[in-house]
């Protein structure tokens, strides 16, 4: 079914009309036409033409009034409770201002007036900074004795198997005659049961102790040393130089003067190379450090981007320090020590070792600690810069640390 088509002029007259009479459903019962249409008309009309309003129109508009009403008390009664929480704040801190260094119990007092004049208690709690628990605690308390542990006074003596009373000061002659014999070595609690044991006494540790501590005759408090974390050596493939280090110590012999000098070595397992070595009459876990140190300079390994070798030792007293265990976490390097009595683990410097033993240490007698220092530093120079080195395709050390450095060699691997 067709719908009704309207002339241009009859669509011109009709939009004139409402425009001059404002109402469109005046004009539409006057010429039968729809309203729908009309208000299509006057979309499409290039004209802006003003019509009153119709009911449905109105409607939604009082919808629109209604929610912009909404949202605005809303925000209203955002604004007023933020102001309001504001002036509450300022009061609380007024009141908590004029206290010196308040107390809990007076922050308590402060909490508790606001909060009975019918504010927020989590607001109120928060400004003061007092936990709601601790705050309900001390409610709970108020005004309440606080709870003493029983205890009486000690009674001045025990008993004996036999239900005897012995004096207290019998007793401590009694101490007093253990430590000059079998309990000269005993703290409290052994005592005790000496006591128990050789004088028939019923008595506890506890009261022991109360009576050494008179005597002024207990043993010092052992010191319990944290133990140094340990990492255990791990199976690794080494491709190239800087992956891993091995350090050890290998005594030496002066003859002249009848004492011995101390050789601490690094090397680096891939190339051989005596990074650096301590030489002196003493080796301790402060000369580790400054080696461990001096080496890392001498790889440039200080540089940003540089990656830091895993450091492998035995369990000497110098590398289980702290101090040598504070060092390697400040210089971000991974120290692994050998598991006990597995040399092999360590066997690139205690290789190292035998060779300094053949070819130095036995062949000389030291008549004095320089003329150790002199020879023993020819030879690292030798052997780092002349020694052919059968492992590095006859190379000496420095020779193939120089050739291959920054190269890993995938025809070369080193499994430790």
């Amino acid at each position: 079914m067709k719908g009704k088509s309207y002339t241009k002029e009859l669509k011109e007259e009709v939009l004139r009309e409402v425009k001059e009479v404002g109402n469109v459903s005046l004009v539409s019962r006057r010429h039968g036409i729809s309203k729908s249409t009309i208000f299509t008309w006057i979309k499409n009309s290039k004209d802006e033409i003003k019509v009153k309003p119709g009911r449905k129109a109105l409607v939604e508009g009082e919808k629109e009034l209604e929610n912009e009403l909404t949202e605005v008390t809303k925000e209203n009664d955002h604004l007023k409770k933020l102001l309001g929480e504001k002036d509450l704040e300022v009061a609380i801190l007024r009141d908590l201002n004029k206290k010196i260094k308040p107390s809990i119990k007076e922050k308590v007092e402060i909490a508790k007036k606001y909060i009975d004049q019918g504010y927020n208690a989590v607001f109120v709690l928060k400004v003061v900074k007092l936990g709601r628990s601790t705050y309900y605690y001390n409610l709970s308390v108020e005004g309440k004795e606080k709870a003493r542990p029983k205890g009486g006074k000690p009674k001045g003596y025990s008993i004996n198997v036999d239900g005897e009373k012995v004096c207290d000061d019998q007793i401590k002659e009694f101490i007093l005659e253990a430590i000059d014999g079998d309990a000269i070595n005993y703290g409290y609690r052994k005592i005790t049961y000496h006591l128990r044991k050789y004088y028939n006494l019923v008595i506890n540790h506890k009261k022991v102790y109360r009576l050494c501590k008179e005597l002024r005759i207990l043993k010092d408090q052992r010191i319990i040393k944290a133990k140094i974390k340990r990492n255990i050596a791990v199976n690794r493939t080494i491709t190239g130089s800087n992956q891993l280090w091995e350090m050890d110590i290998k005594y030496g012999y002066i003859e002249g003067e009848d004492k011995f000098f101390y050789l601490l070595n690094l090397i680096d397992i891939f190339d051989r190379s005596i990074i650096d070595y301590h030489m002196g009459l003493h080796c301790e876990a402060k000369d580790a450090t400054a080696l461990l140190r001096k080496c890392l300079i001498r790889r440039n390994l200080f540089e940003e981007g540089s990656k830091k070798p895993v450091i492998r030792t035995d369990n000497g007293p110098q590398f289980i320090s702290h101090k040598f265990d504070e060092c390697c976490e400040g210089l971000k390097t991974e120290h692994e020590r050998i598991p006990v009595k597995t040399p092999n683990k360590n066997a690139h410097v205690e290789s190292f070792h035998r060779i300094l033993e053949d070819e130095c240490l036995k062949i000389n007698e030291f008549q004095s600690y320089a003329e150790a220092y002199k020879i023993v530093n020819e030879f690292m120079e030798f052997y780092n810069n002349r020694r052919l080195h059968s492992s590095l395709r006859f190379m000496a050390p420095h020779e193939f640390y120089n050739l291959y450095f920054g190269e890993n060699l995938t025809n070369i691997q080193i499994r430790v």
